[in-house]
């Protein structure tokens, strides 16, 4: 059966921004279906910082908007099937095909869509596309009962539970910050951050050329969860007072520094101080989201004359099929990062939980 059965409510349960920090549960139509469409009944959807900073207005976000960018559900309707978008790149040839889809079915939703004839598309660049779009963020995404998503944008998974299957579209910015980096074989690894991203990245790097992985992040919850998790290999408790000792204590461990920093806090004074850790040669990955305002300065004169590679990773295009086999498997564990859930109706005590740090990682979750 093709569009959306009769069966179907007409109007869903949402929640809705109308500018930045000015959001309602509202009653809307359920979304239109484009020919290669798959319409997903919502059964969970993560909350990162990301929704964080969409919620204050920065980041790319539009608005009015429905936010919620990781979503899980099941699959409720599929398009028509007519007209499919093929295309290809350099590197890519994709068609979204609604045919591979059944209702029920359990999926996972990549949230971005590609305009494919931009400057960037046209170059195999699709991650900087010029129209770049996602559901949560710039169109209306996962905090609604239902969802509609290009079918190439669609994955089905079998072991992962629902809530943990919200970590599927940070994995796949984790899989794409790993294919940015490309460790060699035997690299040590300085992780600054312990949040969900940085977690899921620490153990793809040490399945794939990591040999030392070393996490640094304020003592607490996420520092307790890293080590549950054996994301690293050595582990460094900050004070959340006065840290100084700690980082201090890095480099006498390391007087070599590391092949590869990662900052992952979104804090700028770290990611300016990391720079200093990084090992003649090496690479700083700037991964974090930081505020619009945030600035940092490093000397030239060390970057030009240790020959250090700065790499910025956004987002992720195409790196879902590698989530789910990393995350489905068990290889990358993440049981128990998110810690906390909420309805829809307590979306501002899912904001408070983000803001004081008692919540790892939260959810959204609806009924059946």
């Amino acid at each position: 059966m093709t569009g959306i059965p009769t069966t179907l409510p007409k109007t869903m349960k949402a929640l809705r921004y109308e500018k930045p920090e000015d959001y309602s549960i509202v009653e809307v139509p359920l979304p239109t279906l484009r020919d290669n469409d798959v319409l997903i009944k919502v059964k969970c959807c993560g909350v990162c910082g990301t929704d964080l900073h969409i919620h204050e207005g920065e980041f790319i976000a539009k608005f009015p908007l429905i936010p919620g960018h990781e979503t899980v559900g099941v699959v409720a309707a599929i398009g028509k099937g007519e007209n499919l978008l093929l295309y290809s790149t350099i590197s890519t040839k994709v068609a979204l095909d609604v045919k591979n889809f059944t209702i029920g079915e359990r999926v996972v939703a990549d949230n971005s869509e590609l305009c494919m004839e931009c400057f960037y598309c046209r170059r195999g660049k699709l991650l900087l596309c010029e129209k770049f779009e996602a559901h949560g963020v710039t169109m209306n995404g996962g905090f609604a009962d239902y969802c509609a998503y290009p079918a190439g944008k669609v994955f089905k998974i079998k072991n992962l539970s629902d809530v943990d299957a919200t970590l599927l579209e940070p994995a796949s910015c984790a899989a794409h910050g790993l294919d940015k980096i490309r460790p060699a074989l035997g690299s040590s690894v300085l992780m600054f951050g312990a949040g969900p991203t940085g977690l899921v990245l620490a153990q793809l790097l040490r399945h794939n050329g990591g040999s030392h992985v070393v996490i640094a992040a304020p003592e607490g919850l996420k520092m307790d969860l890293a080590k549950k998790l054996g994301a690293g290999d050595v582990y460094v408790p900050l004070s959340r007072k006065n840290p100084q000792e700690q980082f201090d204590q890095i480099k006498k461990d390391n007087p070599y520094g590391f092949d590869i920093v990662v900052e992952a806090t979104g804090q700028a004074k770290i990611l300016e101080d990391a720079i200093h850790y990084v090992r003649r040669g090496g690479k700083l990955v700037v991964y974090g989201v930081y505020s619009n305002a945030a600035r940092v300065s490093w000397p030239p004169s060390k970057i030009f004359g240790d020959e250090i590679e700065i790499l910025g990773s956004f987002s992720e295009t195409f790196m879902f099929p590698a989530a789910i086999e990393y995350l489905d498997s068990g290889k990358v564990k993440v049981e128990g990062i998110v810690n906390k859930t909420f309805k829809l109706e307590q979306w501002k005590e899912c904001l408070e939980s983000m803001k004081n740090k008692s919540a790892i990682k939260a959810a959204i979750v609806f009924d059946d």
